[in-house]
């Protein structure tokens, strides 16, 4: 239950040593000056009950809380001992010198109030209010990525199985005791009987085993209460990771791998060398250099098609339009600058590096005639294929010309190096060839240049969420939880950046 929200009741000592200890130009200062916090409040009310349980802590002062523990890269526990001592922490958080704190635990309590839409309100509260001041533009967004590690320490396979094994036996235990027992006893026996064996023969056993406890565990009656039981909420959770770990033995090949059982969202990808965990996905305001869109996708997202989804979440949130986009090469995707340049979608001008085209003195695809509606393709020697199939990517048709055609064919030595045994010329006609020439074509323009020699900027962004706010390493665990923290390290990073732009009026949109 919410209490009213008062004014800070100080003392003259409180004010004098405020006064003394809080310089003017003091972060605290400067946040309560540019910031509006108060304007939080009817965004944190719907997170509590208005006549029920005890009263709460003031919800914007645990929101700078919150705040200060990115901002400075503090745990709950560091947080509150440092606004025990410290009297900017105190002037910040309108608390007097003999007021007292809440408990640690009270931090984690609130942020599961507020959840990931609680954050994503506080995050874009915060941008709104930058565009309120004229500080955020819609010109140009810089789009970018980095890794997030998990929070975890990776397990080996077998590890694996035994984690999810032993999570499926506790969470069934309360529904079918004795059927549990009986397996943990059985549990003993193949530890036993595979003690000598090797690490494969000792997988295959405990692979058929949780399989069996598994096969139980679904024919599981559903209690009638099963919406509000907890019990049965969180075996449904543990039989669906159990059955992805046990796909995932299935087909080793697939990838999109369950790394662990203590955070099942984590995943292994690729940023420079192997990791696993997430990646961190911003756009930023190229003028204001404000984060203005940010994802936590796992780390093997697909972070070119990522690009769509955060430019309509400014734009969902702000009823802005924005006019440009800017992201590194991995965005030189067919599909990706179709959904990017699309008049139905976001209907941007998109400015990315394109792959060269791999030269060649032989006739290109753009050579070869396509009859869509025949289904057919026409060589520049006149002969026709209509055999057609969908190529490996799913992004444009492959047709093959048959080995006579090529053999009597008087321009085989213009179209193929040696002619192959069982058939003749492969041809593949991408679907989105028009876009890649396109963005090959306005790659030689000084607009682009320009708009290219902006693109560091986002770098450096990144930079300083990882390097002062702790972005590289996930605080919490699932990806829900670390958006959360993503969100509040990008709150702080904009703050910061509001702060700096508001006090130095006459600096140029776009100086660091």
């Amino acid at each position: 239950m919410l209490r009213e929200p008062s004014a800070p009741v100080w003392s003259e000592v409180d004010r004098e040593v405020f006064q003394h200890l809080v310089p003017p130009d003091h972060l605290v200062r400067r946040a309560l000056e540019s910031i509006d916090f108060e304007r939080f409040r009817p965004l944190l009310a719907p997170c509590y009950s208005e006549d029920l349980g005890r009263r709460a802590e003031d919800p914007v002062r645990m929101l700078k809380l919150e705040f200060l523990q990115y901002y400075h890269v503090l745990s709950d526990r560091q947080v509150i001992e440092r606004a025990t001592t410290d009297a900017a922490y105190r002037y910040f958080l309108g608390l007097s010198l003999r007021d007292t704190l809440p408990d640690p635990s009270s931090l984690s309590v609130f942020r599961g109030r507020l959840g990931v839409e609680g954050h994503k309100k506080i995050f874009t509260e915060v941008v709104a209010q930058a565009r309120e001041h004229g500080l955020v533009k819609d010109r140009l967004r810089l789009k970018d990525a980095t890794h997030v590690i998990a929070d975890v320490a990776v397990p080996t396979t077998l590890a694996l199985l035994a984690q999810i094994r032993d999570k499926l036996l506790a969470a069934v235990e309360s529904l079918d005791p004795v059927r549990v027992a009986g397996e943990r006893a059985r549990l003993d026996v193949l530890r036993l009987s595979t003690e000598g064996c090797n690490v494969e023969q000792r997988l295959v056993a405990r692979v058929t085993h949780l399989r069996e406890i598994l096969a139980w565990a679904d024919e599981l009656a559903q209690p009638n209460d099963s919406d509000q039981n907890p019990s049965w909420q969180q075996l449904l959770a543990v039989r669906q990771l159990a059955h992805k770990i046990l796909t995932d033995q299935d087909n080793p090949q697939a990838g999109d791998r369950t790394r662990s059982v203590v955070d099942p969202d984590a995943r292994r990808g690729k940023h420079g060398s192997w990791y696993d965990g997430y990646l961190l996905d911003v756009a930023i305001d190229s003028d204001s250099e404000l984060i203005t869109a940010l994802n936590v996708l796992p780390a093997n997202g697909d972070e070119a098609g990522d690009a769509a989804e955060l430019v309509r979440q400014e734009e969902t949130a702000h009823g802005n339009d924005i006019q440009s986009l800017s992201m590194d090469g991995l965005g030189f995707q067919g599909p990706v600058l179709r959904e990017l340049e699309s008049p139905e979608g976001p209907a941007l001008e998109v400015y990315v590096p394109p792959t060269a085209e791999t030269p060649s003195e032989y006739f290109k695809p753009q050579e070869f005639v396509e009859d869509p509606a025949q289904a057919s393709l026409t060589c520049p020697a006149g002969q026709t294929t209509f055999s057609r199939e969908r190529n490996t990517n799913d992004t444009g048709w492959r047709y093959r010309f048959s080995h006579s055609a090529c053999a009597r064919c008087p321009l085989q030595n213009r179209c193929l190096a040696k002619l192959p045994e069982k058939h003749g010329r492969t041809v593949i006609k991408n679907e989105y060839q028009a876009e890649y020439q396109r963005m090959r074509a306005k790659a030689q323009t000084p607009q682009y240049a320009e708009v290219r020699a902006e693109h560091p900027r986002i770098e450096r962004k990144l930079s300083e969420l990882v390097r002062r706010h702790g972005a590289r390493r996930a605080r919490y665990r699932g990806r829900g939880k670390v958006l959360c923290g993503q969100l509040m390290a990008a709150t702080a990073v904009n703050v910061k950046r509001i702060i700096r732009l508001l006090r130095a009026p006459t600096l140029a949109l776009g100086e660091t």
